[in-house]
């Protein structure tokens, strides 16, 4: 129905019909179409689950948006002012009370990285309860997972800009932290900073990594996420191949066109997600401290440390794991060993497709053993990311020592639970 409808316009001889064929004899724009939506069948079984992928487009486009009305504005320049504030943290308050509805961009910039963070992380959970990583969509995992690793140094750049207290003594943290590395340390660790402290240098190097690098590699891997996705074709709760059986005309048969009805079925989660999005931007932008931190209303002063130094809340869990190691090995200070452990936590992510060995994908059809390694990992996660707001304490260590071991355990354990666990077979066909 899509391709004679595309058909019928660029042959009535209209004018819009006649520059349809104009532009389709220069760029593939109506192959794209029905390549990507009206002709690319995807499962019909999608769930709710399968709304994050499109809100994360969603909010990419919002911060995007916002972000290019804030640097109209913006300064990064660490230089006191004539009131004695530092001209970057200066225009940020300038945004907020002096430029039209500057508040709103600035709330909706930084309520998007946090709702960024959240629509990401439950993208990811899904993927790991219906098994999206597994053959044949290693690639677009990995492309995912590069995904996840951009927009983690995304969000590390664009925290210092504001130039609080809490940005700029968590960015000398963090900075610091690769130091440790041995040979390579204490370069890499300058190189970052442009300078030995953190300065105007440093504001200038963050903010062209955060307005212009990480943005057009954020852009090329999330066009090569969906073209890897849309050749492979969309997991689904069942773990399915809907590829396998098709029709005389050579469409799946349990596959419906994600245009009009995925579309429609998007813009429903669109309304409720930006419903609850306005929510939290006009009553609670602050979200209790956890997306924008107290500390950080104050300008940064190089000469008064925060009681309590810690990352946003969506950097808190590798944060918690990256405390949790206190023991020097091979003679290598614990340091070292923390940030090892830290980028590890992350990067394992990307080894997911070849340590799974389970027969089926699907968590529908997985046994207990898969199901209660997956609930303590998952457990783990928010009681890391719950200790890494908390100041350092005995117990907290302990504790998120324990957590770490389940979090590594759920990935290093799994070539053995996974080809143990029992199992159901998945259906021929997906079941609804």
């Amino acid at each position: 129905m899509a391709n004679t409808n595309f058909e019928k316009y660029k042959s009535d001889g209209s004018f819009g019909g006649n520059v349809l064929e104009w532009v389709d004899a220069r760029f593939p724009l109506t192959a794209s179409i029905k390549g990507h939506l009206t002709e690319y069948y995807a499962p019909k079984n999608f769930n709710f689950w399968y709304f994050f992928g499109s809100l994360a487009l969603l909010v990419l486009v919002i911060q995007i948006v916002t972000g290019i009305f804030l640097v109209m504005h913006y300064k990064p320049d660490a230089a006191l002012n004539a009131n004695g504030v530092p001209v970057a943290f200066a225009s940020v308050e300038y945004i907020m009370r002096d430029v039209p509805w500057g508040w709103l961009i600035r709330y909706m910039h930084s309520t998007g990285a946090s709702a960024f963070f959240i629509v990401v992380y439950l993208h990811m959970f899904r993927g790991l309860m219906y098994g999206s990583y597994r053959q044949p969509r290693e690639l677009t995992w990995l492309f995912g997972v590069g995904i996840f690793l951009c927009l983690m140094g995304e969000a590390f750049f664009g925290y210092l800009l504001p130039w609080g207290q809490m940005s700029f003594w968590g960015a000398q943290v963090i900075v610091n932290l690769f130091s440790a590395i041995p040979l390579i340390g204490e370069p890499l660790s300058i190189w970052l900073r442009g300078d030995f402290v953190i300065g105007d240098a440093t504001l200038n190097r963050f903010f062209s990594f955060h307005v212009i690098a990480f943005p057009l590699v954020l852009l090329g891997l999330i066009a090569a996420h969906i073209l890897a996705l849309h050749e492979t074709g969309s997991n689904n709760p069942d773990g399915v191949e809907i590829k396998a059986k098709k029709d005389e005309k050579g469409n799946p048969l349990d596959g419906i066109p994600f245009h009009p009805y995925y579309t429609v079925k998007d813009i429903v989660g669109v309304v409720v997600f930006l419903m609850v999005f306005s929510a939290i931007m006009f009553f609670a932008p602050e979200g209790g401290g956890y997306f924008l931190e107290r500390p950080n209303f104050y300008p940064a002063d190089p000469l008064k440390t925060p009681p309590h130094i810690a990352p946003v809340w969506y950097f808190t869990p590798f944060y918690s794991i990256l405390r949790a190691v206190v023991w020097p090995i091979f003679g290598i200070d614990a340091k070292f060993w923390g940030v090892v452990a830290m980028g590890a936590s992350v990067v394992i992510f990307a080894f997911l497709p070849w340590l799974d060995r389970s027969p089926v994908k699907s968590i529908r059809y997985r046994g207990p053993i898969y199901k209660t390694f997956l609930t303590l990992f998952v457990i783990s996660f928010f009681i890391l990311g719950y200790l890494g707001t908390q100041a350092p304490s005995y117990w907290g260590e302990k504790v998120s020592q324990l957590c770490s071991l389940i979090y590594f355990g759920f990935f290093l354990l799994m070539p053995w639970y996974s080809k143990v666990d029992k199992y159901r077979p998945a259906p021929d066909r997906v079941t609804g």
